[in-house]
């Protein structure tokens, strides 16, 4: 029987995985804790790029109207789930060392792979009311979510690109403690507007919401996110996990997943 190595903390995860103390400028830190979120650009190659544009489109056709069930199924949308499990390809996205670095940033404590999804707004279609990605929060309490958007299709101001309010992430409540209309414009809202193969890493208390695309061309986005060790995951990934994927996968990756 193979005994394989066991991590016990977050810090050997994540040296383990490539993250360095200088591995985000103090720019970069200063506006995830100022603004909410950064925006990390010519993260993926134009080979990963395709590889993934191909792996995205084969798994939409060979899942049909069950893509995303694991999870989670939006009108308007195409959604994947449980991409940990359907791909190598995806392995270097949910344990890319600066996203990660950011994620622990954000967190400040151990924390956990919650999900890995797919999803992007058919046209005509995907607008958003402005959200945050757990319930009411105390001004003072500590962050409990950070997820990562990869564009894996350029985002635009026509496409549906992702709006975030900069600077609610520390605001107590919910969104419609504040708003009117939550899927209404915002006043202070910025698009996530970058080319492929940028990420978007944001503290996910951060008001945001995807907008209407436009266009009449899919604009596709993986979503990586995670919680504090302490909280449940949206996907159990001891439940789902497969042997193929188990087989493959480090020890820093298994402690990220929680198995």
């Amino acid at each position: 029987m193979t005994i394989r190595p066991k991590i016990s903390k977050i810090e050997e995860a994540l040296q383990q995985l490539g993250v360095t103390p200088d591995i985000l400028s103090q720019e970069e830190r200063d506006g995830l804790d100022h603004d909410g979120y950064v925006v990390f650009t010519d993260v993926l190659s134009p080979v990963q790029l395709e590889g993934l544009r191909e792996k995205y489109e084969e798994l939409m056709a060979r899942e049909g109207m069950n893509a995303g069930k694991e999870l989670h199924q939006e009108h308007g949308t195409r959604r994947l789930s449980d991409l940990v499990n359907k791909g190598e390809i995806f392995d270097a996205i949910y344990t890319h060392p600066k996203v990660l670095a950011a994620v622990h940033h954000v967190l400040q404590r151990d924390f956990k792979l919650s999900s890995l999804n797919g999803r992007d707004a058919i046209p005509g279609e995907g607008l958003q009311a402005l959200h945050a990605d757990w319930g009411t929060r105390e001004a003072d309490e500590q962050f409990h979510v950070c997820n990562s958007i990869w564009l894996i299709d350029e985002f635009t101001t026509e496409n549906g690109a992702t709006r975030v309010v900069p600077g609610t992430h520390r605001l107590a409540g919910s969104p419609s403690d504040y708003l009117d209309d939550p899927a209404a414009p915002h006043p202070d809202e910025v698009l996530i507007v970058a080319p492929a193969g940028s990420v978007g890493v944001f503290n996910s208390h951060l008001w945001h919401g995807g907008t209407l695309n436009r266009t009449t061309h899919p604009r596709r986005a993986l979503h990586s996110y995670y919680t504090a060790r302490e909280h449940r995951q949206q996907l159990e990934q001891a439940e789902y996990l497969r042997k193929r994927t188990d087989d493959r996968i480090s020890p820093a990756a298994r402690y990220l997943l929680d198995v």
